[in-house]
């Protein structure tokens, strides 16, 4: 899915007042969102918040370093890796979760994506079917490298961290993400959905930006 998944939430919290960015990461390379994350962040002024779902979690936690008007760090369903982790690395350290079988080649050359037909029960599994299967085709490609590359510094070891964790997904280990959420400190909740809560479950991944925009600041940042 691309940034378009976050619709939902981006709606609540512009009805609350709230000054969003939804990036569109290329998904070029690791590199490349992480480049364009931080560009993001640096075209923000004030006390900021940076949420990523999924792969996402892997781009902020790198896209945040240094940056002095970041305020908290959420993660949504997403991977949280450590200096030199990869998020291949991280999904190897767990049970081959259902949707592994179903990543294949797309119809860009060299990127893949999950086969159409097994992405409502796999990605999505507690929406409406019609609406799942709309998403199946929207899915944007992302280069297998963007899984592989190692991780620099993480952010969040200095910024405080919320972490919202989908006890029925089919994409990440639930456990790996609890395993996360503990090893960076995070403020943690746990809601029945699947991978893709910015859609299931808008309401419980709005609540939990608000949350972390409350956070008092850290010295030396926004």
């Amino acid at each position: 899915m691309d940034a378009s998944s976050w619709i939902a939430v981006i709606q609540l919290l512009q009805a609350q007042g709230y000054n969003v960015l939804a990036v569109q990461n290329p998904l070029t390379s690791f590199d490349d969102d992480v480049n364009v994350t931080r560009q993001a962040l640096a075209s923000l002024s004030g006390p900021t918040v940076m949420a990523g779902h999924s792969y996402g979690g892997a781009v902020i936690t790198n896209a945040g370093i240094g940056a002095t008007n970041l305020r908290s760090l959420v993660y949504i369903a997403a991977v949280g890796p450590a200096e030199g982790e990869s998020v291949m690395g991280i999904a190897e350290q767990y049970p081959t979760p259902p949707i592994a079988a179903h990543v294949v080649p797309s119809y860009r050359n060299g990127y893949n994506w999950v086969d159409p037909p097994f992405f409502p029960p796999d990605f999505v599994q507690d929406i409406d079917i019609a609406k799942a299967q709309a998403l199946a085709v929207v899915q944007k490609p992302i280069t297998p490298e963007c899984f592989m590359a190692k991780s620099g510094p993480p952010a969040w070891k200095t910024v405080p961290s919320w972490y919202l964790v989908s006890e029925d997904d089919r994409v990440i280990n639930p456990d790996s993400e609890r395993f996360m959420a503990k090893r960076m400190g995070a403020t943690t909740r746990q809601i029945p959905s699947s991978h893709a809560s910015p859609v299931s479950h808008p309401q419980d991944v709005f609540e939990i930006i608000v949350a972390a925009s409350q956070v008092a600041p850290v010295a030396g940042r926004g």
